[in-house]
């Protein structure tokens, strides 16, 4: 096994984890020079990788996600007039958050009263609660990727990395993204399994994040 991963074996799931992300100075520079995801550097947009719609996980999360938006209020949510009008959602198979002039809905843009970034994180730190329940997936786990390998005997993998530009599919070829590329990002004052310990946790249990925590700590 290469040598900078850590594996974990809990129930019927063997964790991997790549220990030279978890260990980086990562951080999210949303607001901080943050290139986007489109074709050209946008750093004065302010879009971060929110220029296309989040996918959603399937028809509990784009429940719940729908439940949660109706509870926004105007002030905190710039598109709240055009989310009452046509939906939250990109189409009828809610599959995925709509995109509004060039972003996600859900996206409050530089200059907005209520404040930039995505209305739902906002609003769950309003309430007191954890972004982590309010937000899609997709959007809270970046830039953590789970590779998910069935195995024969009804066991699984599941390798815990860094998010990388092969990722994105297609698009990624040419997007203007640097978020866990070249060295703009790593500019954090902690390791990631500290400052996602939130996130990571909700990824795998508490029981193998502590196990995971007390393996890289050693």
């Amino acid at each position: 096994m290469d040598p900078m991963i850590t594996e974990i074996s809990a129930g019927d799931t063997t964790w991997r984890f790549d220990r030279s992300f978890l260990n980086s100075n990562w951080t999210c520079i949303w607001g901080r020079g943050c290139l986007g995801i489109l074709p050209q550097p946008a750093a004065e947009l302010g879009h971060g990788c929110c220029s296309i719609g989040a996918d959603l996980d399937g028809d509990d999360e784009a429940r719940r996600i729908g439940a949660l938006a109706a509870t926004l209020e105007p002030s905190r949510f710039e598109y709240h007039a055009i989310a009452a009008e046509g939906g939250v959602f990109g189409d009828t198979t809610r599959s995925s958050t709509r995109v509004v002039d060039g972003a996600c809905i859900f996206l409050n843009r530089a200059g907005f009263d209520g404040g930039a970034g995505c209305a739902l994180h906002l609003a769950a730190l309003d309430s007191g609660e954890s972004p982590i329940d309010w937000k899609p997936s997709v959007c809270w786990q970046l830039p953590i990727k789970v590779d998910w390998e069935p195995r024969d005997d009804g066991t699984e993998v599941a390798t815990v990395r860094g998010w990388t530009r092969g990722d994105w599919g297609a698009e990624g070829d040419t997007m203007a993204w640097c978020c866990t590329e070249g060295t703009q990002a790593y500019v954090g004052d902690r390791p990631v399994i500290e400052s996602m310990a939130e996130e990571l946790e909700a990824i795998m249990g508490s029981e193998v994040y502590v196990e995971l925590r007390r393996r890289l700590d050693s």
